[in-house]
């Protein structure tokens, strides 16, 4: 007969599980039963497995280790199914026998081990077996190459769906592992840092590696007809994050390829700033760097913004003073005298107003008979001069007849007011004269008198 509790009395376990029920409602309110809560159901159904658990990884962090280096080390002899206390002292030799002694009674008091009073043997229960299977799989993810921690999830879920007994909450766990993954993929993104970047695109890489494993056992899970409404509800939102993980290669590639556009090159030593934090953290003591270059260490200076005005306000102050020089008013000076050698503006069109004037009124410009000229040319008019004074007269020719300036005061009124037309063509003339080789081709007529009768004389 197998002996899973080494012969403790059985009335010595009815008042811990009261113990036990009674400190756990304790963690709730008095309006409500703890065993109300679905979770603390399912827990209480698996109390045996939980007590196993709880067997292994009481206490230090060196007492676990010994416990698991018993059991496993009884676990893996796979020839044979019962142990002797003889055969465990010799395969566990090089532990002390109060240590060893120890262990055991505790491995057997929690069922991880049963003892045969019958045979006196020890056999490894399947409880243990079972236990030891999870920790497996557990510690061999951890050693693998395994950034995204999906493995062990996946490894999970694709054995439980070849046995036909996937669950909802594993399916859960694995979702929300994806979830997670998302979320740290777009922290690293918006945190513009290349070497995060980097190291959540290898990240990256190795989820996705995992993605396309799993989209195996997906397919298989929504195809199996003996899954419930649940299973296929999560087994889609799994898809769907999958989905969300695939699509961040595009982010990653333009958020790299904004951090390469704005990297700064060191001179034309073909280093970036990137080659000299890559150098920079390749160091794990950065002060040893300054070993010998730095004679004796570094005095910060810390300034209150009071101080920092006065400091200002004394620098500009005696940079005004260095400036400004000796007081006292400069000694006076004469103005300079300046001639000007050219006829004023307004002196050349009053000659010039004249003269047209002259033209019009006296005969000398086409007479009113018919026998007289009816036009002369425009060169006639202005030269002979200066080419600046010539250029200013022909700049004043289309005033001439300008019925908006001739209703004006002024210099240029009078102008515009004259009896004469303007007419010039699309041709120039050579002259012979000094200061102007060629002119545009027109000619300055006597207007009609119609003008004269209706709005009477033109100077008024």
């Amino acid at each position: 007969m197998t002996d899973t509790t080494a012969g403790a009395p059985a009335a010595e376990s009815l008042p811990q599980q009261q113990d036990d029920a009674d400190s756990l409602q304790s963690h709730f309110h008095a309006d409500i039963s703890a065993d109300e809560i679905e979770q603390v159901f399912h827990l209480k159904r698996a109390q045996p497995t939980l007590s196993a658990f709880t067997a292994l990884f009481h206490g230090g962090g060196d007492a676990v280790m010994i416990r698991l280096l018993v059991l496993r080390e009884l676990a893996a002899d796979s020839a044979v199914s019962a142990f002797s206390r003889a055969d465990i002292n010799i395969k566990l030799a090089y532990l002390l026998p109060e240590s060893l002694e120890t262990v055991l009674i505790r491995l057997r008091s929690h069922g991880l081990l049963a003892w045969d009073a019958q045979a006196a043997v020890y056999r490894v229960t399947p409880l243990a077996r079972n236990v030891l299977a999870a920790l497996d799989g557990l510690l061999s993810s951890g050693q693998a190459d395994d950034e995204a921690d999906v493995g062990f999830i996946l490894s999970q879920v694709a054995g439980a769906q070849a046995v036909g007994g996937v669950t909802v909450d594993q399916l859960r766990h694995l979702l929300g592992r994806l979830v997670d993954l998302t979320e740290e993929f777009r922290d690293a993104i918006a945190s513009g840092s290349e070497f995060r970047l980097r190291t959540s695109q290898s990240k990256w890489h190795t989820t996705c590696d995992w993605v396309e494993k799993g989209s195996v056992i997906l397919r298989a899970i929504l195809a199996d007809e003996r899954a419930d409404a649940a299973t296929h509800k999560a087994a889609q939102a799994i898809g769907r994050a999958q989905s969300a993980l695939l699509n961040m290669q595009g982010m990653f590639s333009r958020a790299l390829n904004q951090i390469e556009r704005q990297r700064v090159q060191l001179g034309q030593s073909g280093l970036s700033t990137t080659d000299v934090k890559r150098w920079l953290l390749a160091h794990e003591d950065l002060s040893s760097l300054a070993v010998g270059a730095i004679d004796r260490p570094v005095v910060p200076l810390f300034g209150t913004p009071a101080e920092m005005i006065d400091v200002a306000e004394t620098e500009l102050l005696s940079e005004r003073t260095v400036t400004v020089g000796p007081g006292g008013l400069p000694a006076g000076q004469d103005a300079p005298l300046t001639v000007n050698d050219g006829p004023a503006i307004q002196v050349e069109l009053d000659d010039w107003l004249a003269r047209l004037s002259d033209f019009a009124n006296l005969g000398n410009f086409p007479s009113f008979s018919e026998a007289g000229p009816k036009a002369v040319q425009v060169e006639e008019s202005l030269l002979p001069a200066t080419f600046a004074i010539a250029s200013y007269r022909a700049s004043l020719l289309p005033l001439l007849g300008d019925a908006a300036e001739a209703s004006l005061q002024g210099a240029t009124a009078q102008l515009a007011r004259l009896p004469i037309q303007f007419s010039p063509q699309d041709a120039m003339v050579a002259l012979d004269d000094p200061h102007v080789a060629a002119i545009s081709l027109a000619t300055l007529s006597l207007a009609t008198l119609s003008l004269d009768l209706e709005n009477g004389p033109l100077d008024e």
